[in-house]
């Protein structure tokens, strides 16, 4: 059985499915879910791209999974609660589970990036936003809610699982 995957048969999914308006700075964001595409289970690999002005999620810190991430190409800007760090092509990052240290990337440069992405599959696992009055449960039946447990409206997904 063959095991390489072709990138161009593999679909894209286009933007998030955060809740208006925390969706804004993603909606033009694109990842294939290379993990999936191979069958994994274990962990998830996305190929993420980034186009100029877009952000990859909200800043989150997850509660049981690990996240890693590799630039493949382009510069992105690295926003966590330490303050800001410039990636480029063949830097990494990773994040622990558990540390509440909110992260995310952001394309400030006027060319695209792509972003490998890695990270733990856990069930129940879930999420908490540092700037605004987010979370996310995986197993839980409302999507995302304000930290108080209230659901916010919902939307259709467009494949984002933050």
């Amino acid at each position: 059985m063959n095991r390489k995957l072709d990138l161009a048969a593999i679909d894209a999914n286009r933007g998030s499915d955060y809740p208006p308006p925390f969706d804004a700075p993603c909606r033009d964001i694109e990842r294939k879910r290379l993990g999936d595409a191979a069958g994994l289970s274990q962990f998830g690999v996305n190929l993420l791209r980034l186009p100029p002005g877009t952000w990859s999620s909200q800043r989150h810190w997850q509660i049981a999974s690990d996240e890693f991430v590799y630039v493949v190409s382009g510069e992105v800007v690295l926003v966590t609660d330490a303050g800001e760090d410039i990636l480029r092509a063949g830097d990494t990052a990773g994040f622990k589970a558990g540390i509440p240290d909110g992260h995310h990337l952001q394309n400030r440069s006027m060319s695209e990036a792509l972003v490998l992405e890695v990270g733990t599959r856990l069930p129940g696992d879930g999420c908490y936003y540092s700037d605004i009055d987010m979370m996310v449960i995986d197993d839980g039946p409302d999507g995302h809610t304000r930290r108080d447990g209230s659901p916010y409206a919902r939307h259709p997904s467009n494949g984002e699982a933050e």
